[in-house]
């Protein structure tokens, strides 16, 4: 393996989990023995979480996917917005909010689970009236937390603790962009998604009769 930020080494982890023996949970209750609670902060893009949603119900995994309201990168109330949250329950995920502090506005869209955008230390494991805060106790400890943020494994990649059961559970945070996008770091995977958006941009205003010539 090469530990590389891509869809095949995330595919890689999913069955690495499934050689320890783990087996996919939510948020609904604390996580117990073997759980591995696969979450998603989708920060900038739902085309990118549409397709990690894909392979991992292709792999018969189940993750929560934290979806915001007050992105500028996106937004939940477009045609595209709607249309990617039916698609990540039609897969089977479950959908969380990505809020930003102070404001945790669930509504019909939402199940009861929060995940703090950029939180930081004074409130990220305080509960929320609610709702489950991923941070809170109960479903966060640091030794069975694993995060991918800024494109760095700040414990290394886990997929041989995965593959060897070492965890006694655990909550694993990926953001889907940096794996769809390519890019050995993160500004170069950040530039990749921009050259994709671009991309997209232009086929929306041809549908939108706008003149390109």
């Amino acid at each position: 393996m090469t530990c590389a930020f891509t869809l095949d080494h995330y595919r890689e982890l999913l069955a690495a989990a499934g050689a320890g023996g783990y087996r996919f949970a939510t948020f609904d209750t604390p996580p117990g023995p073997g759980d591995l609670l696969l979450r998603h902060d989708v920060d900038l893009s739902l085309d990118a979480a549409l397709r990690m949603a894909e392979l991992e119900a292709d792999a018969g995994a189940t993750a929560t996917y934290f979806l915001m309201t007050e992105s500028v990168f996106y937004n939940l109330a477009s045609t595209e917005g709607v249309a990617a949250l039916a698609r990540l329950r039609e897969l089977g995920h479950r959908v969380g909010l990505h809020a930003v502090y102070p404001t945790a506005t669930l509504d019909e869209r939402f199940d009861p689970v929060v995940a703090w955008h950029n939180p930081d230390p004074e409130y990220m494991t305080a509960p929320t009236a609610g709702a489950t805060n991923v941070m809170q106790d109960g479903w966060f400890d640091p030794p069975t937390y694993r995060s991918d943020s800024n494109q760095r494994w700040r414990s290394g990649c886990p997929h041989e603790e995965l593959s060897a059961g070492a965890f006694a559970w655990l909550q694993l945070l990926t953001h889907p962009e940096i794996w769809v996008y390519p890019g050995s770091t993160m500004g170069e995977t950040m530039r990749a998604l921009l050259d994709a958006e671009r991309e997209r941009r232009l086929e929306q205003l041809a549908e939108d009769r706008i003149d390109l010539t």
